[in-house]
């Protein structure tokens, strides 16, 4: 696991992680463009302007872009036609006009966070401004990669059943990617009849798909999977179970509401029945959008503020360590525009983390557990100084410290973008938590990414010792696709 205080509560990139969890309060972008059936008017546009509330008409500012990023952030923006009539307003709507009032008038985007926040502190977030969040399904890049992690997640595997072919693949990835477009726009799919979400938005919606190592073999494709695919190497620290690890797909769903990513994993569930089954399915959380007074990194559950280092989208790097690059050539042709998952579910050993006194969990970590800032001085943000000495003569920051360990600069540049949830599976035989993190680590190749930082970590890593890294997978997640296509499209149709 890379650096935890990189790791957990889905941060995007340094200052825009700390948008996560007040991004409610004020730094939602907008309405959505549609609406489950209970939501009230308006459908989709390509050109949707905010309204402005007090005369009904379209503000003149347009669409709101929020978080870092250029082209790949996600851009979100008002729903509800201009002068619609009063009997034609949404519940949803009546209920958040005096807080999205005053949210319409923010800044969104990666230099909102102090300004955002002073705006909207001591004010109560609409639940309006929950549901409202957006992300976009067709695209160059799949959603669900450098979009904050939402309140709710949840990671399912599936296997193939004998006789689903090429072909039945390609109707299975084109049902799901239907079903995905219109969940997240926050409509709902044709012949869905399950009322699960009814009445929400699309609450920040993101429907994510990725293709395992096996996939390849089961449909007559060896011959086009990625030498990225290979399989990763075991770890001292590792006591994998085979059950809930690998698998043929994968899905990746996160909402800010609970009711909508169910609804989105129940749904996708039934249109696979008779193509693939389920393997193994998690479900994890972050902080709820809107808990604290301003938007700030969100915290692990050993009570780290987790995510300030991830690498930043608007750095000149940031495309080429994480998507496969668009001049790709080959047999990996169909992977332009996609990136690599490495998923692994590590529990946490908590009762024997919560034994330490402070003063040594951050010594562990490398960082103030107060402020998250690092042991060589400074704030949350501060560059971490490997070199600075503490007034007893040793390191301020220990030579087995999570952060010195994880550093890009000790593994000649490794890089991931760490996206993950927190889970809870109850407790074990002997009373201790099951519960840890789901770690999502995404780059354009493992073995440049993920496998030199593990491996740096299982050598010399402190944190290791409070860690068992449970299941592990990896998965091929191809680029985005236009609208009328389907994710997977160009590998299996290519």
């Amino acid at each position: 696991m890379a650096d935890t205080t990189d790791t957990t509560a889905g941060g995007v990139a340094g200052d825009d992680a700390r948008e996560i969890s007040g991004k409610a309060g004020g730094k939602r972008a907008g309405k959505s463009a549609g609406a489950r059936p209970g939501t009230g008017p308006g459908g989709p546009s390509k050109d949707r302007t905010r309204p402005d509330k007090s005369t009904g008409s379209p503000a003149k500012d347009g669409p709101v872009t929020r978080g870092g990023g250029g082209d790949a952030a996600r851009t979100a923006a008002a729903s509800g036609p201009p002068g619609a009539p009063a009997d034609g307003v949404s519940r949803r709507r009546l209920l958040g006009t005096a807080g999205a009032a005053g949210a319409a008038a923010l800044i969104v985007g990666g230099v909102a966070g102090a300004t955002g926040a002073e705006a909207v502190r001591g004010k109560p977030t609409p639940l309006s401004d929950v549901g409202s969040g957006v992300a976009p399904f067709h695209g160059t890049h799949q959603s669900g990669i450098i979009q904050p992690a939402q309140a709710h997640g949840h990671l399912i595997a599936f296997d193939l059943t004998a006789g689903t072919d090429r072909k039945g693949a390609a109707a299975l990835m084109r049902r799901w990617s239907s079903a995905a477009a219109e969940m997240m726009a926050g409509r709902a799919p044709q012949g869905d009849d399950l009322g699960i979400a009814l009445d929400a938005g699309p609450s920040s919606l993101t429907v994510t798909f990725g293709f395992g190592r096996t996939f390849f073999d089961r449909v007559g494709l060896t011959d086009r999977r990625p030498d990225a695919l290979e399989p990763l190497p075991v770890f001292t620290a590792d006591a994998i179970d085979s059950k809930r690890s690998n698998g043929d797909l994968w899905v990746q769903i996160g909402a800010d509401d609970a009711l909508v990513a169910f609804h989105a994993l129940r749904l996708l569930q039934k249109e696979a029945a008779g193509s693939a089954r389920v393997r193994w399915q998690m479900t994890g959380f972050n902080r709820t959008p809107g808990a604290t007074a301003q938007p700030m990194t969100g915290r692990n559950l050993m009570g780290q503020i987790d995510g300030t280092n991830n690498p930043k989208p608007s750095s000149s790097d940031f495309a080429r360590k994480i998507f496969v690059p668009d001049d790709q050539q080959g047999v990996d042709s169909w992977m332009t525009g996609g990136s690599y998952a490495v998923v692994r579910r590590i529990r946490m050993l908590l009762d024997s983390w919560d034994n330490l006194s402070v003063d040594r969990q951050e010594r562990v970590i490398g960082r103030r557990k107060a402020d998250g800032a690092p042991l060589s001085g400074g704030t949350e943000t501060t560059r971490v100084d490997l070199e600075k000495m503490g007034t007893d003569g040793a390191l301020a920051i220990p030579g087995d410290a999570h952060i010195r360990v994880a550093a890009p600069a000790n593994n000649r540049g490794a890089a991931m973008l760490r996206r993950a949830f927190s889970y809870h599976d109850g407790f074990l035989d002997d009373g201790a938590p099951d519960a840890g993190l789901l770690f999502i680590a995404w780059q354009a190749d493992p073995l440049k990414g993920f496998v030199p930082v593990q491996r740096k970590l299982d050598r010399g890593d402190g944190l290791s010792r409070f860690l068992r890294h449970e299941a592990s997978a990896l998965f091929a997640v191809p680029g985005g696709c236009e609208e009328g296509g389907y994710v997977g499209q160009h590998l299996l149709e290519g």
